[in-house]
């Protein structure tokens, strides 16, 4: 009933920065929440940066002063700055959206994942 399109990943050095974006679309009457999770190789999904509808955003702790969430409400588009990138970056990062859907019932989506690379 939703679907996240999900694009930027892709390779870049240490140092280097990445734009990723997610747009959903599907019957949505509100969207609650967008957000962006990462997980590694042999690790669990983490949260990595999340927008809510009062337009604040929470961040995990080790991408506070790197990476920056943003989004464009019209086009129901989350994106997710990434500078300063590091190794430890590395993972399939993965769009979430918490939506109210026309129905009025809640639904949690997920996008496929795209691959952020950080080469050292």
């Amino acid at each position: 009933q939703v679907q996240l399109v999900e694009s930027g990943g892709g390779l870049v050095q240490a140092g280097g920065s990445l734009r990723l974006s997610c747009t959903a679309s599907g019957s949505i009457f509100r969207i609650r929440a967008m957000g962006w999770y990462r997980q590694a190789p042999g690790k669990q999904r983490e949260l990595v940066a999340v927008s809510t509808s009062g337009n604040s955003a929470n961040y995990a702790d080790s991408v506070k002063g790197r990476f920056t969430i943003s989004r464009d409400n019209a086009k129901n588009t989350v994106y997710l700055q990434m500078n300063n990138l590091k190794p430890e970056d590395t993972a399939v990062y993965y769009c979430n959206a918490q939506v109210l859907l026309q129905s009025r019932y809640e639904n949690t989506s997920w996008g496929r994942g795209t691959q952020v690379t950080v080469s050292s």
